[in-house]
């Protein structure tokens, strides 16, 4: 199974703004039972020291974010208590690989009375046996090969399970940077407004502005004051669900620091189609339904071998000691064999056994490729809402940039005596909506690169990066 220890190590290199090396992705589906991430012989010393510096008292970074999420949120310790259940069960179905051995001991005494004499009579018994199955078709084999794949089935899981509080985490975040940054721009809108209100007020008591100016202004500023107010709702709600994601009580107060501000280049259309060929290669759903499959396969093969003969090994030693009337007497058996058991009528049992693993299979591969056709569509809009994304930031700062010289000419002509009232406001309204736009357009950006890579189903160091190279190439 793949290591978090790992994970959290490539989240240093992969992260937007931090440094990387290579090509390097979220963890290596290697699938070996020996590669269990959390048994404690293997990474309970790693994840420590990766978890052990976890703190809430500074703003966090993305990185720190995620990090936080990973280590602490409660749906991963179920996880991972599902997967030791897999492997415990793995375990359960080796034994079967090795002898059986037994011991049975016993001790019996009695007293009778007969004619006048007592007579006391002992007993002592141990034996030992042993029993080792030699052949049986195949089905030993299937039971490991069964639970060496559900075991596999476990760790993909738990891998979709990381990368969705992973996305979850990330979307909590720049949710909350946009709520935070959509409030500033409607407290410099609000400042803005009351400034008409001023200037209204002003030219009315200079007798060049009437009444209908300076109720325009406040109804602008009430306006502006309303959506200050929804705004500041809004952040509320964002601080929640980002504690929430992290695995925290929503009244937790997460205080983040300020992201890299980045521009995309245009992207390629060109790597869409090896986009979906990678993630039906990497997503950890789709490894599960393969494991799942595979077990499936397995299972009907020990079924299979259920109907057939076996072959066991059997040996018992056992000695006894006698004892009546002060004479004792010893007896020491051996025997060692060869068995075959043959099942002959089991009711249909097995057939039906074998019906019941068959349909689950066929109804698991329909679902497998069901779902391939999914994750296609999940990388086609993904990629769609990348570049979709891409082109709305670009678009946003000619928006802004338009905007606030909209807004510049507007005040001017107001302050010089040749503009109206509803021109400044509407120019101020454009410039905080433009404002607005750009802050979505931002987030909603970095936020779909990340969408895109767990769609892929690996976060990779050209698609996170925080210079753009992921468009370049």
């Amino acid at each position: 199974m793949r290591n978090m220890y790992r994970i959290f190590l490539l989240l240093f290199l992969l992260l937007p703004g931090q440094a990387f090396a290579g090509n390097a992705s979220l963890s290596s589906h290697d699938g070996m039972a020996s590669d269990f991430p959390d048994r404690p012989d293997r990474s309970d010393q790693g994840r420590r020291d990766i978890c052990s510096d976890l703190r809430l008292d500074h703003p966090l970074s993305l990185l720190e974010v995620v990090k936080y999420t990973l280590c602490k949120h409660p749906q991963l310790r179920g996880s991972r208590a599902a997967a030791d259940v897999q492997q415990a069960l793995l375990g359960v179905s080796e034994a079967a690989r090795y002898p059986s051995l037994n011991g049975q001991g016993g001790l019996s005494g009695s007293r009778g009375r007969s004619g006048g004499v007592n007579s006391d009579s002992s007993q002592q018994s141990l034996s030992l046996s042993a029993s080792y199955l030699l052949y049986d078709f195949g089905g030993r084999e299937a039971s490991v090969e069964s639970a060496r794949q559900l075991l596999q089935l476990a760790d993909a899981n738990r891998d979709a399970l990381l990368q969705n509080l992973f996305l979850t985490a990330v979307q909590a975040y720049y949710a909350l940077l946009t709520a935070s940054a959509n409030v500033e721009a409607l407290l410099v809108a609000e400042k803005f407004t009351q400034q008409s209100l001023h200037a209204a007020e002003a030219r009315k008591r200079a007798g060049i502005a009437t009444s209908a100016d300076q109720l325009q202004a406040k109804t602008a500023l009430s306006q502006a004051t309303l959506n200050r107010i929804t705004g500041e709702g809004t952040l509320r709600s964002a601080q929640g669900s980002l504690a929430h994601a992290m695995g925290l009580q929503p009244t937790q107060v997460v205080s983040l620091a300020a992201a890299s501000d980045v521009m995309p280049d245009p992207l390629s259309e060109q790597k869409i189609g090896e986009l979906i060929e990678l993630a039906q290669q990497q997503r950890p759903d789709l490894l599960a339904a393969e494991a799942q499959l595979r077990a499936g396969e397995a299972s009907i093969a020990a079924s299979r071998a259920a109907d057939m003969p076996q072959i066991s090994l059997d040996s018992t030693v056992s000695a006894t000691n006698n004892s009546s009337g002060g004479i004792n007497s010893q007896r020491q058996n051996g025997s060692i064999g060869l068995n075959i058991t043959v099942p002959i009528f089991t009711g249909y049992r097995n057939r039906y056994q074998i019906a019941v693993a068959e349909a689950r299979l066929a109804g698991n591969i329909a679902s497998r490729d069901q779902l391939a056709n999914q994750i296609a569509l999940d990388v086609w809009k993904a990629f769609q809402g990348l570049q979709t994304s891409s082109e709305a930031l670009r678009a946003s700062a000619d928006l802004v940039a338009s905007a606030e010289q909209s807004e510049k000419m507007a005040t001017g002509r107001y302050g010089a005596g040749v503009g109206n009232i509803i021109e400044l406001l509407n120019a101020q309204s454009a410039l905080a909506t433009a404002h607005q736009q750009q802050i979505a357009a931002r987030y909603n950006w970095q936020s779909a690169k990340f969408i895109l890579a767990q769609a892929i189903g690996l976060l990779d160091a050209n698609l996170l990066s925080g210079d753009g190279e992921s468009e370049r190439e």
